[in-house]
């Protein structure tokens, strides 16, 4: 039972394991909140009939775009939602949208494969 002990003794003294644990800042979290909306814009973006049917035109895949938008890092995504988002209403905004979701589609392909 001593040697049990001894040896108890000992691999907490030698094996011991440090675990720290810290707050997580406010601007964290809503950094993560807000790009998750962001992504969730371009995603909704892609979803639209219109924008899928000319990315279909262009031999750009829907589900292939929506795989790359996940992957897309924060700042990325903010630059992309940002960009959506400045597109002017109206009937000329289509071709905005569609070339902006291209441009980054290609962008993330040729940044993907270099």
């Amino acid at each position: 039972m001593k040697t049990i002990c001894r040896l108890l003794v000992i691999s907490l003294l030698f094996f011991s394991y440090h675990s720290t644990a810290g707050m997580i800042g406010t601007e964290r979290i809503a950094s993560a909140v807000s790009a998750q909306a962001e992504r969730s814009h371009i995603q909704s973006a892609l979803s639209r009939a219109e924008v899928a049917s000319a990315l279909q035109s262009m031999g750009v895949d829907v589900n292939t775009a929506k795989e790359r938008v996940a992957a897309l890092t924060d700042e990325e995504a903010r630059s992309l939602a940002g960009k959506i988002g400045a597109v002017p209403a109206g009937a000329d905004s289509e071709g905005w949208l569609v070339a902006a979701i291209v441009i980054a589609v290609v962008l993330l392909l040729w940044w993907r494969w270099r």
